[in-house]
C-alpha cells in the first residue's frame, strides 16, 4: 500500500529530525527516535555488492539494539572515545525520501550526504539509507531498522554514527 501524504510528512519529519539531532549533538533526542530493539547497520562492501549478513560478514558498524547506540553515545559524551575528540562539525543532507506503508509498519529510503569539518580537514560521505519503521514516538514512527549504504567506503580516518 502506498503512503498517504500525512504518513509521508511524518516520515520526512522523522528523518530530517534525526539528521538535525546528529548535527546539533542532541544525543538523547536522537536516541529517542529509535525503537529499543533497533538494528543499526553499516555493511561493508564485498567487491561491488554490500555484505548481506552482519552476523557472518564484515560490517563497518553494527548494533543489534538501542543499548549499543546508547553505549556509543555514552563514550562520545564522556570523551572516552579518543577518535571522537574533538567532535567534528557536521551537516547532514537527506533527500529523495520515499516510503511505503504496509500492515507491519513503514519502509523508507532516502539518499544522504554528510559534510564534516575537524582539525582543519573536510571529509564527505554519501550513500543511501534504508529504514524499517514501527508506529510510535513523537513523529508517529520509531526507527526499528536502519541500514546505511556508504557509497564512498574508503574511510580516511574515523567512521562513526555522527558522520553518516
Amino acid at each position: 500500500m502506498a503512503s498517504s501524504p500525512d504518513t509521508r510528512g511524518q516520515v520526512e519529519a522523522l528523518l530530517l529530525r534525526e539528521a538535525e539531532c546528529l548535527d546539533e549533538r542532541l544525543w538523547d533526542e536522537w536516541l529517542a527516535l529509535f525503537s529499543p530493539s533497533v538494528e543499526y547497520w553499516v555493511p561493508a562492501w564485498d567487491g561491488e555488492v554490500p555484505t548481506s549478513d552482519p552476523g557472518n560478514e564484515l560490517s563497518l558498524i553494527y548494533y543489534d539494539s538501542r543499548s549499543g547506540l546508547e553505549d556509543r553515545v555514552f563514550r562520545i559524551r564522556s570523551k572516552r572515545s579518543v577518535a571522537s575528540h574533538p567532535l567534528p562539525r557536521t551537516c547532514h543532507f537527506v533527500t529523495n525520501i520515499r516510503c511505503l506503508v504496509d500492515a507491519d509498519g513503514c519502509a523508507a529510503k532516502a539518499n544522504w550526504r554528510v559534510c564534516s569539518w575537524r582539525n582543519g580537514k573536510q571529509v564527505e560521505f554519501w550513500g543511501r539509507y534504508e529504514y524499517a519503521l514501527e508506529r510510535g514516538g513523537e513523529y508517529g514512527w520509531l526507527i526499528r531498522r536502519k541500514k546505511i549504504l556508504l557509497m564512498n567506503d574508503v574511510v580516511p580516518g574515523v567512521l562513526d554514527i555522527y558522520l553518516i
